[in-house]
């Protein structure tokens, strides 16, 4: 995948993928308010300008989301890009069914990580695990070449991704990447960078974080997650905190003031441009 000279990237960690600091979420795109057109300015707006890793749901905006970030990535822009989505099934016949779908949808042979969507419960992790449980589902397709890299998500409790990474070694089992929110209040209360990342970081398991708590003050109400994608990193992110990144224009030149402007606010509700580490 090509590199920017004025975007930052990382290695993902044992994955050994270089994908930029700052991700494009996907549930945005989906949006009944975002035209197809615009989203898929959007998409490729961001690949042609630096933007790498693309962040998408089997169950954002009941697919909508992943079918136009399939759409954008035509014309050789799959290519560009490291491609990640999550499955909410708990077992391995509906992890499965969604992840053949989510295939469908982004219209790819193969996506470069796909990650247990949500682990909130402590019996979440043993769920999955069990013989007939959703990574059961994941290992059969990465055999398959429908996927690259396992991972796992989860907003609640840093306590709880430490239990699933402990349920995964028991099961002989270490995740490519954890994702997890990552944000200025984070070190006061149930700490995800003082508890999580430490250990990812040990293990050599590529980070994602994601601010918690919306620029938009309207997500909320439309009942959309509170979640802005922001850093990828590796172990060798430490050092790396606090540097600065560059301004990104959201419109290539031959559009219209209009939509460059419609571009950059959506851009912008999305948290393009904050650096909260790396």
């Amino acid at each position: 995948m090509p590199e920017f000279s004025n975007m930052p990237y990382r290695t993902l960690g044992r994955t050994g993928a270089r994908v930029s600091a700052i991700g494009l979420g996907g549930w945005h795109i989906g949006l009944n308010t975002i035209s197809d057109a615009l989203s898929m300015q959007i998409v490729r707006a961001a690949i042609d300008r630096g933007i790498n890793f693309f962040d998408n749901s089997w169950d954002y905006n009941d697919g909508a989301s992943e079918t136009r970030m399939g759409k954008a990535l035509r014309d050789g822009y799959r290519q560009k890009v490291f491609l990640m989505t999550k499955i909410d099934g708990r077992s391995k016949s509906e992890a499965a069914r969604q992840l053949d779908e989510s295939l469908r949808r982004l219209q790819t042979d193969c996506i470069d990580l796909v990650q247990h969507h949500e682990m909130l419960r402590f019996e979440d992790p043993h769920r999955i695990f069990d013989d007939e449980g959703a990574q059961a589902a994941l290992l059969e397709a990465r055999q398959a070449g429908k996927l690259r890299f396992i991972g796992f998500t989860g907003h609640k409790d840093p306590r709880i991704h430490l239990h699933t990474l402990e349920v995964a070694s028991e099961h002989g089992f270490t995740f490519d990447t954890v994702q997890m929110p990552l944000n200025v209040m984070d070190a006061h209360y149930r700490s995800f960078a003082r508890l999580v990342v430490p250990e990812l970081v040990k293990q050599n398991i590529g980070v994602l974080g994601m601010t918690q708590g919306s620029t938009d003050p309207s997500a909320h109400a439309r009942g959309g997650p509170r979640t802005r994608l922001h850093l990828r990193h590796g172990p060798d992110a430490a050092e790396r905190n606090g540097r600065g990144r560059k301004p990104l224009h959201a419109a290539s030149s031959n559009c219209s003031r209009r939509r460059q402007s419609s571009i950059r606010r959506h851009l912008i509700l999305n948290g393009w441009g904050k650096n909260l580490i790396g």
